[in-house]
This record gives structure tokens, sequence and C-alpha cells, in this order.
């Protein structure tokens, strides 16, 4: 087992919150969905080692409102933060918004990616809609009043949902988006989600299929949000990926079914 560090770096004139773990040449890069951070990959970064990071926006990093929330905008943070970590190669460990952010950016450099775990991603595929909690903060007059709604009570109830076993997730999962859930997160959430129409996505995986990097796509077989078809389709695109259907686990289903972080860190090892 790794210690897991906490720091603050500067990038952009802002600070960027991190977490680390172990001392790899090639390390694994862990990056969240949303509304969370990398509060998510605790298990996993105690376990293979890496580095997770908060986007901006979201957890302990900066949510100015001049920075960008779009994918572009996401993606080209990772870039400007690989450089500012002097980092070739990674790995890639990448959960819903994040799977779009990382596959975005390892499209435009597949060379740099060493392997990759995609899970619940969401699609840079053709057919996608979004649902839930994203679908109210999309409509043009819900949205601000939808993502100003989300207090620690609302963020429990929703997570009943979102995840297969019973009552709402873990308190400490809650708790870590309640507590960042502020001013700051709720702008980005509405322009991120309101720039991500369903065919800039299309768009943006056009080149999916240059990604040769070894990948295992993991899905949650009761994922209300993103059904587990998208998951076999980036199963299809990816140049060299394997499909794992989890059943008994929704959106997160590394919490789900804690086992499930050494498969991912088995699989980022090689």
């Amino acid at each position: 087992m790794h210690a897991v560090t906490e720091e603050t770096i500067e990038l952009d004139d802002q600070p960027v919150f991190l977490r680390r773990a172990g001392h790899d040449d090639v390390p694994i890069l862990y990056l969240h969905g949303i509304p969370t951070s990398s509060f998510d990959w605790l298990e996993p970064l105690a376990l293979g080692g890496g580095i997770a990071v908060d986007l901006p926006g979201f957890g302990r990093s900066g949510k100015r409102g001049d920075l960008d929330y779009s994918l572009a905008g996401h993606a080209a943070f990772v870039e400007r933060l690989l450089e500012r970590l002097a980092l070739e190669r990674v790995r890639l460990c990448l959960h819903d918004w994040g799977a779009a952010v990382g596959l975005r950016w390892a499209m435009g450099q597949p060379e740099r990616v060493e392997r990759l775990v995609v899970i619940d991603g969401v699609p840079l595929l053709r057919g996608f809609r979004w649902r839930g909690p994203a679908r109210l903060v999309r409509a043009p007059l819900l949205g601000p009043i939808a993502v100003g709604a989300a207090t620690k009570p609302v963020l429990r109830r929703l997570s009943r949902r979102a995840w297969a076993g019973p009552g709402p997730m873990p308190e400490p999962f809650v708790a870590s988006v309640a507590q960042a859930f502020d001013l700051g997160t709720e702008r980005a959430v509405l322009r991120l989600w309101r720039s991500a129409s369903p065919e800039l996505l299309a768009r943006a995986g056009a080149k999916l299929g240059s990604i040769s990097a070894p990948a295992l796509v993991l899905w949650g077989a009761r994922d209300p949000y993103i059904p587990a078809r998208f998951g076999a389709g980036y199963a299809a695109t990816l140049g060299d990926a394997t499909l794992e259907i989890v059943d008994d686990a929704g959106h997160w289903p590394w919490i789900d079914r804690p086992e499930l972080s050494g498969r991912i860190v088995e699989h980022l090892g090689g």
C-alpha cells in the first residue's frame, strides 16, 4: 500500500490540487467526473500509486470565472498539467467527464499513453443523450435553479440512484462532494454541461481508434446515466480494448464493488 499525500501547485495563475502516491516513471493519471474530485481515487491511489488531480472548477482547484470549463478547455489543462509535472508518458484512469477529457487529450498524442482504463465515461460516440441532473442543468430556465439546489441533503438523495447499494452512497463520498460544491463549482457545472452537446461530443471522438494503448473499459450494469451500450461502443472503437460489464454496480462501480480498485490497478500495471 502506498501513502497518499496532498499538495497544491500553481498552474495558469491558479491553484491546482493533487493527490499523489508512489514514484513511477510512467505514473497513473486519474481524472474524475462530475461533480466529484480526486477524492474518488483514494483506494486505487493507495493500491497502485499515481497522481489524481482536481480539474479546474472542482474540488480544491481554482474556480475563477474566466476559466474555460469546456471539453477542449479541460483537455488543454491536462496538457499543461503534464508539462508542469514534466511527464512524457502516462497511464490513464478515467471516469465520467474525466473520460471525455482524457480521451480528447489522448487522441492528439496517443503515443504518450501507455495503458488505459475507461469507467462509465461520458461517450464521445453517436447516440448519447444527457440524462438525470445533467439534462436539468442544460435546460434554458431550469439550469441555474437545478445546480443551485445541490445542497448536501439533495446530493445524498441523488446518490441513491447512482449506485447499486441500499440507501445513499457512503457518507465520506457524499460529504466530499458537498463540501466542495460552492458557487465556483456551480458555475463550472453549468458552463460545462451546457457546452457539451451530444453533437459536439460525437465529433470530438472521431479519432478514438488512434488510441492503441491496451484499454480496459469497465461499466456498471446499473448505471442510470450512461447505459452499458456505450461501454460496448468504446470497446469497439478504441484501438485495443476489453469490455467488462460489472453486475450490481452503478455509475461509480469501484465504489459499489471495492475489489474493482484491484482490477483497475492490475490492468494499468500490465
